[in-house]
């Protein structure tokens, strides 16, 4: 049988399967999803494991595996793993750890169910509450889109040419069914089993790869003295390790703000859990981050024009000449990586939405069926807005839409991870320190996006020039900015903090009684 469309045969089964239960668990979940808080929470009674697994498959998309993996796999060679254990031991370990705990318990305390709403209760301020939401819907539409860069070329290469939007459609729609029909529990069980495929999938990628090219050793020697390659791309940190220590930082902290992955904090059902959930989380994310870089690093053996096929090629050209049942799980593995990261980010959006702007403006408020309805409403709009602009920008080229893709990681994170994390750890934080970090870190991204658009020329300054290089170093910047100005502001209007920050900060002094099993006590 001819070898495509073995590949195809093997590859629609595969997918058949994966997306049959997809639908299956939907709908097994519903009843977790009869109010509100069961919807977008999933009741706050998510064990560790698929918490764990929630964050990590929302974490790792097809972004990663494709385009990151091979745009700085080629750019730093197998120093980009670097960004993959960045990932794991800042993004996953150090977040849990600093976050987790404090995050479930203020939240909990101040019933807030999105990251908005604890802006806005935390600090006593409708305004904060909506300008977060805005600032989160706006912001999540572009980077949503981007989850579907790559799926083109992948399909492509299996089933011989399918039309990039059938792919994007697809996806989007099965994805809608079962976060609509299950809400968050859905979505975390789903998440689970996505990324148990993405774990089996880069490992056997990884070696497949590695044996194609003659093994660990062989490929390490050749990448060194290719044609394409340089002592420099086997190295240890790199040709370049400023930008690769800029890309670890704005890929690692930048989670500690993102409202979709600190989210996943707020749904865990006890102390037990988290202490699992951060070792489970890192393991998850050093074999399947630290395998996307580590694979990507082997991008220069491959005979690859970047300059007319772009990064995005690369990783597809690396698996074509793979067995049919090994490009059947990648093809799986992508869709794995994308579909759980997009259920994160359409529920994240859709509740932030309903929530924390639409019910604030109605004076007599919103019952608790109004907002479920309103909810999914919203999430079907973010789904259709998201595939429609991710097919426009594939056919299209359009550079805004790509630039703006780019600062909305920053935009995000570069606003809200100082307040945030300030916000669970120092009373003194005020409303005025709350905004300075909104204004500097959205601001500073809307100068990127001017700038990479060539609307804004800061060539002739060397600070600028720096900063704005790209949006990766403008995001650090912003993550940076934020943690400086929040303190800074703090201190300025301390006369202003919340009245009632002795009462929020009062859940951490709860006195809670434990069997012995669990505490040997005094």
């Amino acid at each position: 049988m001819n070898e495509t469309i073995t590949t195809m045969i093997i590859t629609s089964c595969l997918i058949v399967c994966f997306f049959t239960l997809m639908i299956i668990i939907g709908v097994k979940s519903r009843k977790h999803a009869a109010d509100v808080d069961g919807f977008v929470l999933g009741s706050r009674s998510v064990g560790p494991w698929l918490s764990a697994f929630a964050f990590g498959t929302s974490y790792f998309s097809a972004v990663i595996f494709v385009g990151y993996a091979g745009q700085f796999g080629w750019n730093f060679g197998l120093a980009s793993t670097w960004i993959g254990l960045g990932n794991a031991f800042i993004g996953s370990l150090l977040a849990w750890s600093i976050l987790g705990r404090r995050t479930r318990i203020m939240t909990k305390h101040l019933d807030s169910k999105t990251m908005p709403e604890f802006f806005g209760v935390r600090f006593e301020s409708k305004g904060l509450k909506v300008a977060a939401s805005v600032i989160t819907f706006v912001f999540l539409i572009p980077y949503t889109a981007s989850l579907y860069n790559g799926l083109s070329r992948l399909f492509s290469m299996a089933f011989n040419g399918v039309d990039y939007a059938v792919c994007v459609i697809v996806m989007a729609v099965l994805t809608g069914i079962y976060v609509l029909i299950g809400g968050y529990m859905a979505t975390a069980m789903n998440d689970f089993i996505q990324g148990m495929i993405m774990l089996a999938g880069i490992v056997a990628v990884i070696v497949s790869v590695l044996n194609s090219n003659g093994g660990l050793m062989e490929a390490t020697k050749t990448l060194a003295t290719g044609q394409n390659g340089g002592w420099e791309y086997a190295s240890f940190f790199g040709p370049d390790p400023v930008s690769l220590l800029f890309v670890v930082l704005l890929t690692s902290l930048g989670t500690w703000g993102l409202p979709q992955m600190v989210g996943k904090f707020y749904a865990i059902k006890n102390e037990d859990s988290i202490k699992k959930g951060t070792v489970i989380s890192t393991l998850f994310a050093i074999i399947v981050a630290g395998g996307c870089y580590f694979l990507g690093g082997f991008g220069r053996l491959y005979n690859i024009d970047v300059k007319a096929e772009g990064f995005d090629a690369i990783i597809p050209e690396m698996l074509s000449k793979l067995s049919p049942v090994i490009i059947g799980i990648v093809i799986v593995l992508v869709l794995s990586a994308s579909m759980s990261t997009l259920s994160s980010l359409v529920l994240t959006s859709g509740s932030t939405i309903t929530l924390d702007f639409i019910a604030p403006l109605r004076k007599k408020g919103l019952s608790e069926k109004s907002k479920m309805l309103i909810m999914r409403l919203f999430i079907v709009v973010f789904i259709i807005i998201s595939a429609i602009i991710a097919i426009y920008q594939a056919k299209g080229k359009n550079l805004f839409i790509a630039q703006m893709m780019g600062v909305s990681w920053g935009a995000l994170a570069g606003a809200f991870l100082a307040p945030f994390l300030y916000g669970l750890y120092w009373k003194k934080t005020t409303k005025a320190g709350v905004i300075s970090s909104f204004i500097f870190g959205v601001g500073l991204e809307i100068l990127q996006l001017f700038i990479s658009l060539k609307a804004l020329d800061v060539s002739n300054s060397a600070v600028l020039s720096f900063v704005f290089k790209n949006s990766l170093y403008s995001g650090v910047f912003a993550m940076v900015g934020g943690l400086i100005l929040v303190p800074v502001i703090s201190l300025v209007t301390a006369k202003h903090a919340p009245k009632s920050v002795d009462s929020v900060f009062e859940c951490y002094n709860d006195k809670k009684t434990v069997d012995v099993t669990d505490s040997l006590g005094n």
